[in-house]
């Protein structure tokens, strides 16, 4: 039993490394290109004197927007890919401590474990891991690629929460069978089933105003689920630790 608890804290620990906060500070992103382009009119308008070092400038931020472009995809996509992969070290885990709970306490566990085992299945069929370099720069050479990132992003989040949740609940009844109260905290921000077409249409008519919004909550979603993430799975590990003591 302690070697099982052993791996589910060591996955716990990885979280730090795994589930990265990011800071919408990132946002900033789009003020860039707008920042060229007022350089650009002033440097017209202010004559030929202005005009080569405004434009240099311009140009400078530019080759800035592109580079910080292919970072944000980059680290978007690759906490996708870590957070992803640790969840299904700890699902693994927290299945066979328990396994090895109900054993220790006589207790059949057979049909929500089961559950759990189907769900570990899926997420490995359907979260595969995407190529967070490729991405990064296909998305700043082909813009268009941008766009299918954020769609995986978006869905995949969605779907890997609703999927988790399922996880958990199971979970929670098979602690219960062995004689363990677990109750589920709520989740302040769920992921909502975002439109990708809406998003997408906002995005072209604001003229990409509202791809702002949209890269924000690319950002906030996964945050927020982090955190539920660290609520959880502190309660869990302190439920398997406190049978062992």
């Amino acid at each position: 039993m302690s070697l099982a608890i052993e791996n589910v804290r060591k996955d716990i620990r990885m979280r730090a490394e795994a589930d990265k906060m990011m800071s919408t500070a990132w946002l900033f992103i789009y003020i860039i290109p707008i920042v060229s382009i007022i350089l650009t009119v002033f440097s017209i308008a202010l004559g030929p004197a202005a005009f080569v070092p405004l434009m240099g400038l311009s140009w400078i931020l530019i080759f800035v927007s592109f580079i910080v472009q292919i970072v944000l995809i980059y680290k978007l996509v690759k906490r996708r890919n870590t957070h992803f992969r640790r969840q299904s070290f700890l699902f693994e885990d927290v299945v066979n401590a328990i396994r090895d709970l109900a054993a220790k306490k006589g207790v059949d566990v057979q049909i929500p474990i089961s559950s759990c085992e189907r769900i570990i299945r899926e997420a490995k069929a359907e979260e595969t891991e995407k190529n967070a370099v490729l991405w990064a720069i296909l998305s700043a050479i082909i813009f268009i690629a941008s766009w299918y990132v954020y769609y995986f992003l978006m869905k995949d989040f969605y779907k890997h929460e609703r999927r988790e949740d399922g996880f958990w609940e199971d979970i929670s009844r098979a602690l219960a069978a062995c004689g363990i109260t677990m109750p589920l905290p709520r989740r302040e921000a769920p992921i909502p089933d975002r439109s990708f077409i809406l998003y997408l249409i906002l995005t072209i008519i604001t003229l990409g105003i509202f791809g702002i919004y949209w890269l924000y909550v690319l950002i906030k979603d996964p945050n927020e689920h982090f955190k539920y993430h660290i609520i959880v799975e502190d309660q869990l590990l302190r439920q398997l630790e406190s049978v062992v003591i």
